[in-house]
């Protein structure tokens, strides 16, 4: 990602830890040099007031003293020289202690350039001096004690140099660890803080082609997990909200092609039903007749006649239960409920469900292993709408006896389709499919109790829906086929 907020983090994180490290850099070559020789100053001021203090208390020349005054020299990098008005060394630190009584004098009897002093009073004063032979820098402090004795305090300046550049290059050492480290640990603490913020916005992508199924996991308690938790209730919230929609567009679609539609159906529906019921009411009134007037006395007639009249009764109440459901998806009495389901397991629960009818018919069925696809629709009138053509299929699969289910993708489409080996639907038939009581085999149709009325069903289901339907013929069989959004 070009703008990833993980990288605005990362080089943002790392240019402030370089900058700042930079910035001690500059103060530091500036700066410390200054802080360095100021605190020689004091050390200086401070090495004065020990030793005038021991010249006035008399012990300066004691071993104690001497103790004491190592410890300063050493401590500020100090050489002392205190002598007296005769010249002579009363205290020295020094190498050449003669040398610096002689640069002592010079200093106060010639004098020296009051321009370049650093500090002066009347006890003491204060100079940077350079020494001719070697080249040496010193910061140097001279004056009179209280008691009389002379004085001359010097400390080099090259150490003070030298300890600036090696902090320099200590500092530059730590800032670039410091940079690597921190650039690591940057890298690692952004994944950390944009790893869920990218979870949240692969389920927003997903949310936006209406897939709900993704949720937040995470379990951290921060915003960005409360943020989470309100992404998941919004998404069951949006899936509630598109289940009703749906419902509710289904129902309106409904209700605007019913008014038309209801007188004609009604005319209809009652001209088939005295069409489709003749039949097997005059059977049953035949044979009700027959065995009323006795003519078959044995046990075995009887027999047939009831039988006659209780498969032609169950037949009956089979299509009158089946004209109810039409009646229903028809006039628009029944609700469609559209909900989110899974196809696959729909269509796997009910053929199993039929497996010792197949095994019975002795008819193979061929169905790969689908992964989960959900769909939109109302669940039981799709299963309705399965049952119908697998139903066909098992009472028309001849020859090899295959019913082969595929469930496609078509873009945002899922296509069901049952195909069975066979023969093919007669092309002047094909048209005529979806009307109520239309039978393309009579007589086949009559031997396993079809009413004709299972692929009207099949219409009026599809058609409350808004959805796709149809058949194809092929030479070896026939497949009948719908369509569903997918969730």
């Amino acid at each position: 990602m070009k703008y990833s907020m993980r990288r605005q983090f990362a080089i943002m994180f790392i240019m402030l830890i370089t900058g700042t490290i930079l910035l001690c850099f500059t103060l530091n070559s500036t700066l410390l040099g200054k802080y360095y020789i100021n605190n020689k100053k004091n050390a200086l001021v401070k090495a004065y007031y020990s030793i005038n203090r021991a010249s006035m208390e008399g012990d300066i020349t004691s071993e104690e003293y001497d103790i004491e005054l190592q410890k300063i020299c050493e401590k500020y990098n100090i050489h002392v020289l205190v002598a007296d008005g005769e010249s002579e060394t009363v205290k020295a630190s020094m190498n050449d202690p003669q040398s610096a009584i002689n640069h002592l004098f010079d200093n106060i009897f010639r004098g020296v350039d009051e321009s370049k002093l650093l500090l002066s009073t009347d006890n003491y004063k204060m100079q940077f001096v350079t020494d001719y032979r070697t080249q040496t820098g010193y910061l140097e402090m001279w004056g009179v004690l209280d008691n009389g004795y002379f004085f001359l305090l010097r400390s080099a300046l090259e150490s003070i140099q030298e300890s600036v550049k090696i902090s320099n290059r200590f500092l530059a050492y730590v800032g670039l660890g410091a940079v690597v480290v921190s650039a690591l640990l940057v890298i690692w603490l952004s994944n950390r803080i944009t790893k869920p913020i990218l979870e949240l916005a692969d389920i927003s992508e997903r949310m936006k082609h209406l897939d709900f199924e993704a949720k937040y996991t995470g379990k951290e308690k921060t915003e960005i997990s409360v943020l989470g938790n309100n992404i998941n209730e919004l998404s069951e919230t949006l899936e509630t909200t598109i289940s009703e929609l749906k419902t509710a567009n289904n129902e309106l679609l409904k209700d605007l092609e019913k008014k038309d539609k209801i007188d004609e159906m009604r005319k209809e529906f009652l001209s088939n039903v005295s069409h489709e019921l003749k039949t097997p009411i005059a059977l049953i009134q035949g044979y009700a007749e027959g065995l009323k007037e006795g003519i078959d006395s044995d046990e075995e007639s009887r027999e047939f006649y009831c039988d006659v009249i209780m498969d032609e009764a169950n037949k009956m109440n089979i299509m009158v239960k089946k004209l109810l459901t039409l009646n229903q998806l028809e006039f628009g009495n029944d609700i469609v409920n559209m909900e989110r389901f899974d196809i696959v397991a729909l269509i796997k629960n009910y053929i199993a469900s039929s497996d010792i009818l197949l095994k019975q018919k002795e008819i193979s069925v061929r169905m790969e292993d689908y992964p989960s696809i959900y769909v939109w629709g109302d669940e039981f009138k799709v299963e309705e709408v399965f049952m119908n053509y697998f139903s066909n299929a098992i009472n028309y699969a001849v020859g090899e006896k295959i019913i082969d289910v595929k469930i496609q993708r078509v873009e945002q489409k899922v296509r069901i389709s049952v195909f069975n080996t066979g023969n093919p639907i007669p092309q002047e038939s094909i048209e005529h499919l979806w009307e109520k009581f239309y039978k393309v085999d009579k007589a086949r149709t009559r031997e396993y109790g079809g009413s004709g009325i299972g692929l009207s069903i099949v219409k009026a289901v599809m058609e409350s829906m808004n959805q796709e339907y149809g058949v194809i013929n092929y030479e070896n069989g026939v497949e009948f086929w719908f369509m569903l959004d997918v969730a």
